[in-house]
């Protein structure tokens, strides 16, 4: 494995991916840390730290999870790139069901550009709308975040109401943009998907903070009661188990066994050739869990709201049990999880137009009749499946609350052992690596693993890439993101030991 990234320097395109994904990455991070003006963010992580693992902390540590820690810190990138992925979302769930967005799609590249084009402008809407709600509601924080007390943590906006929502809409929009033009370049000029990349280095951004967290849970003072070394033996076999367990999963597929009928076109006789059909165990990837979590936490705020403001007894204790370690919540979770499972199969995954297909190239499956009888095969197949792959979202989302809860694990580790973190994780780097992969193995050179490839993968996949940049441009990039690394790290070491 090790050889393998020594192989990927030695290909000036691969190398100059590479170089340029990282600079990029890094430019991203840079955006995460600069703070809007006329905004303190001390007050709103002082609430942030005191708050247990549901409730507002877990509306507001699920979408900090995906910028990066981005909100807490109030910077210009506080909006993050989700709302170029909700308007992605949005749109390709209404691709599957208005007919018009439907034929732009199969029109080819002229297609894809203008639902591109779309995207894009219903993402600078959603920014609009997203950061006046977000700015409003820091300036009133008691009413997003129950429990907020102004005169204990402090005034999160410093400035003048009308001037600081202006200034700071622009500001949060033009980063989300320039997020998602980030996100655009790597996937083109880099490697591996630039909106999925995003999202994971923002997750990985708190491993130094988890490391220090575990360095403390065992390493305490003398008289402090605190986990055995068993039980950090116990906790390094589950994380290693919950790791290979969203790999085989993630990689996991049913091999449907397709033959095609020999043609004769002129004096040439083709087809005849046995395939097969990949259906993925967890077809809807880490989507159900997202859904799920945002939906199950939005009820809880609002019954929470109304039974304070209306002092109405009955609808906070209802909240209440919506909140994580109590069974109702994990029984809205499962079911949450399974019908979005299946609803994103329905809409995804159409086996009647996979059945016409095989129909129309000459391919049928060994036993079953084309047409309808093959469409109601692969339903009954991806229906059992989906099935498997819900049931296993469901344990990994919440093994997170088995540790936080049972094991007084902190959770800013616990989120590590699972969760959506941890698919979104996985699952990006597994696609990051077989794109490199497939560079080293067309240059002659041994993948990643040397007896055999990870199943799933291909090498004669064809990547749909644009140009790499040129190395000029990469080193001149790489350059200046070194030399703004080195700055801010001498910065930081005046600013806190040279005082």
């Amino acid at each position: 494995m090790f050889s393998a990234f020594t192989n990927s320097m030695k290909i000036p395109e691969l190398r100059s991916r590479i170089l340029y994904t990282l600079s990029l990455l890094f430019i991203a991070r840079v955006g995460a840390n600069i703070p809007l003006p006329g905004l303190d963010p001390m007050p709103l992580k002082a609430f942030f730290a005191d708050q247990s693992a549901g409730g507002s902390s877990a509306l507001l540590g699920l979408y900090n999870m995906f910028t990066g820690g981005a909100l807490l810190k109030g910077s210009v990138c506080a909006l993050g790139i989700m709302p170029y992925i909700s308007s992605s979302i949005i749109f390709q769930l209404m691709t599957a069901v208005v007919p018009t967005l439907s034929r732009l799609q199969q029109e080819g590249d002229v297609g894809r550009q203008k639902l591109t084009q779309y995207t894009r402008y219903l993402t600078l809407i959603i920014c609009l709308v997203q950061g006046g709600l977000l700015l409003g509601a820091l300036q009133n924080p008691a009413n997003l975040f129950p429990g907020y007390d102004v005169n204990h943590y402090g005034q999160i906006v410093l400035t003048g109401k009308t001037v600081f929502i202006i200034t700071s809409i622009f500001f949060m929009t033009a980063g989300t943009m320039l997020l998602m033009w980030l996100g655009e370049q790597i996937t083109q000029r880099g490697i591996g998907n630039g909106v999925s990349l995003l999202i994971t280095v923002g997750i990985l951004a708190d491993i130094p903070g988890a490391a220090v967290a575990t360095y403390h849970l065992f390493i305490r003072a003398a008289g402090v009661p605190g986990p055995n070394a068993l039980q950090g033996v116990i906790m390094l076999v589950l994380f290693l188990t919950v790791t290979m367990g969203i790999i085989a999963v993630t990689q996991g597929q049913r091999k449907i066994p397709v033959q095609y009928a020999k043609r004769v076109v002129g004096q040439k006789v083709y087809g005849g050739q046995s395939s097969f059909l990949p259906l993925k165990v967890n077809y809807s990837g880490v989507m159900p869990v997202i859904f799920a979590s945002a939906i199950l936490l939005f009820p809880q705020q609002i019954f929470s709201w109304i039974g304070a403001k209306y002092d109405m007894k009955f609808l906070m204790e209802f909240s209440n049990n919506l909140l994580r370690g109590h069974w109702t919540y994990y029984v809205g979770m499962t079911l949450l999880i399974l019908f979005f499972s299946y609803f994103w199969v329905s809409v995804m995954f159409k086996p009647i137009q996979v059945a016409d297909d095989l129909k129309k190239y000459g391919g049928y499956i060994p036993g079953v009749r084309p047409g309808q009888p093959t469409a109601q095969f692969l339903d009954f197949i991806m229906t059992r499946l989906t099935l498997a792959g819900a049931v296993f979202l469901t344990v990994i989302a919440v093994l997170p609350d088995v540790l936080l809860y049972n094991m007084s694990v902190p959770a800013r580790i616990a989120y590590f052992f699972g969760g959506t973190g941890m698919l979104i994780t996985v699952g990006v780097i597994l696609d990051t690596m077989r794109q490199i992969e497939t560079f080293l193995l067309q240059r002659h050179y041994d993948g990643f693993l040397k007896k055999g490839r990870i199943r799933g993968r291909s090498t004669t996949a064809q990547m749909a890439l644009g140009e790499a940049a040129s190395d000029k441009t990469v080193m001149q990039l790489v350059a200046v993101m070194v030399t703004i690394l080195l700055v801010g790290i001498g910065c930081w070491i005046v600013g806190n030991y040279l005082k």
